[in-house]
């Protein structure tokens, strides 16, 4: 993110890689496509009672980064179908009009008159790489596909069209973000609402969090289903990246921000619990283990788990390191057959 940092550079004070975050992954920085880190992932996730992924998911054309990124989800997703977890889509639309602006590009050419094929053509390719696959989260038999935005497709209309093309069978349960996008959309999920903030160095207070949160339930209480986010923070780095203005601060509370937000999530009849984020570096929102928190946010979803759905549940936080132990090992065994 932004030029400012490079992981080849070490602080000389703490040793540590420069990446564009302020919190510093627990195995420290790594490509997402690397077979130890996803196993490691996977079965992080498992020991921490998750019972699967959605991938912030920017198409699958060869532009700007979005195809590299789409490399890394069907790795990803192979992972994750060997640990048996579920997996799902959050489809990021914006990505049409940075398409359009920036013209054509690998044999990319999007414009506004055939941005709706374009994304017919995407769903497509969904519907043969992802939704198919017996393993893709379902929600009263429909693939569960949520969209960040609107940003470009604002019109239920739209994306009726976009999904014309998929099966009969395919046809999504559609969640976008906020607000439900009637009738196409089966409901909506919230996010961390840093516009609430003011942006910049300013902090999101408890209670404007907490009134966003009771206003979300009230609107979903209306809607066939909808999406609870649990979250543990937001510090981002943008401004320190050079990749515009922070979005305001929302702090740890010593992980009450989590467990409360996780809590609320787990009681207020939603259909699904999202965690926002595993491992969104760049805006501070991971549960993924750091040097900064360690295992306590996992933790807590173990602990939550035990609570509210399952309380058979056995795995505690010390399990959670056999997947550092294995990770460890992968890396210093990893050209030994044996």
């Amino acid at each position: 993110m932004g030029n400012n940092f490079n992981p080849n550079l070490i602080n000389s004070t703490n040793g540590e890689q420069e990446i564009a975050s302020w919190y510093y992954p627990l195995i420290g920085p790594y490509d997402s496509l690397d077979p130890a880190v996803l196993e490691y992932h996977v079965l992080l996730m498992k020991l921490a009672g998750i019972d699967g992924v959605i991938v912030d998911w920017y198409g699958q054309d060869n532009y700007y980064d979005y195809g590299i990124n789409n490399q890394r989800t069907l790795a990803l997703f192979n992972y994750t179908r060997k640990a048996g977890l579920k997996f799902s889509l959050c489809y990021e639309d914006a990505t049409i009009q940075a398409e359009i602006n920036g013209g054509s590009m690998n044999g990319v050419n999007i414009t506004a008159g055939n941005a709706i094929a374009h994304a017919q053509q995407t769903m497509l390719y969904v519907q043969t790489n992802f939704f198919i696959d017996p393993s893709f989260l379902r929600l009263s038999n429909a693939p569960v596909f949520l969209n960040f935005g609107p940003q470009y497709f604002h019109n239920s209309s739209d994306w009726a069209s976009i999904f014309s093309v998929l099966n009969a069978t395919n046809q999504p349960a559609f969640f976008t973000e906020d607000n439900r996008l009637s009738p196409v959309g089966m409901g909506a999920f919230d996010w961390p609402p840093m516009g609430l903030s003011g942006g910049g160095t300013n902090t999101l207070t408890p209670a404007q969090l907490q009134s966003y949160l009771v206003s979300f339930d009230q609107k979903a209480g209306g809607w066939p289903a909808f999406v609870s986010s649990a979250f543990p923070r937001f510090h981002d780095f943008y401004a320190q990246a050079g990749a515009g203005s922070s979005y305001g601060y929302l702090d740890d509370a010593n992980g009450s921000t989590f467990t409360n937000t996780l809590s609320r999530a787990l009681t207020n009849h939603s259909a699904i619990v999202q965690i926002v984020t595993w491992n969104d570096f760049g805006e501070g929102t991971i549960v993924e283990p750091t040097q900064d928190y360690g295992y306590r946010d996992l933790g807590a979803v173990q602990n939550l788990r035990r609570q509210y759905l399952d309380p058979s549940f056995s795995y505690h936080t010390n399990d959670l390191t056999m997947a550092f132990r294995f990770y460890n090992l992968r890396k210093q065994y990893g050209n030994s057959p044996a």
